[in-house]
C-alpha cells in the first residue's frame, strides 16, 4: 500500500459537507483515510475574485497507481458537480495530490510531488499538522 497524501477545498455550497463526503467517496474508493487535519478556512488564493475556501489535508492508504488515483479523485469531483469551466474557478470540491509515497512524477497530466503545494500555507497548515516529520524534511 502506498502513503499519499491529498488537499481537499471547497468553496461552494454547504463546504463542509462536500469535504465529508469527499473523505466518505475516497474510502469507498479504497484510498483508506488514516488521518484528515482541522479544516480551516481561507481565502482564494491566486485566482479570479470567488467566495473563501474550507481546506483540509489526509493521509491515506491506497493500492492505486498515481494515474489511478488521479483518475479516482477526478471521478469523485465529477460526481460531486464540480464543473471545470474557469481556470482556478470556484469549486464544489478540489482534491489535489500532494504526495504518493517518496515517487517523484511528471507527465502531461500529473506531477507529484505537487508543484506549488510549498508556497501555499491552506496546504502547508493542514500538511504540518498531520505529518510534521514530513513537512520538516520537504522544507530542508
Amino acid at each position: 500500500m502506498a502513503t499519499v497524501y491529498l488537499a481537499l477545498g471547497s468553496n461552494l455550497g454547504d463546504r463542509r459537507e462536500h469535504l465529508r463526503r469527499a473523505v466518505a467517496a475516497l474510502n469507498a474508493e479504497g484510498i483508506l483515510v488514516r488521518r484528515l487535519s482541522t479544516v480551516i478556512e481561507t481565502e482564494p488564493f491566486d485566482s479570479p475574485p470567488q467566495g473563501k475556501y474550507l481546506n483540509a489535508v489526509l493521509k491515506a492508504e491506497t493500492r492505486l497507481s498515481p494515474e489511478n488515483l488521479q483518475q479516482a479523485t477526478h471521478a469523485i469531483e465529477n460526481s460531486m458537480g464540480r464543473v471545470r469551466k474557469v481556470f482556478r474557478g470556484p469549486r464544489v470540491i478540489d482534491i489535489d495530490i500532494l504526495l504518493y509515497d517518496d515517487v517523484k512524477l511528471t507527465s502531461r497530466h500529473l506531477v507529484i510531488p505537487h508543484p506549488r503545494m510549498l508556497e501555499r500555507d491552506f496546504v502547508m497548515g493542514p500538511l504540518e499538522e498531520i505529518a510534521p516529520q514530513l513537512c520538516a524534511s520537504l522544507k530542508t
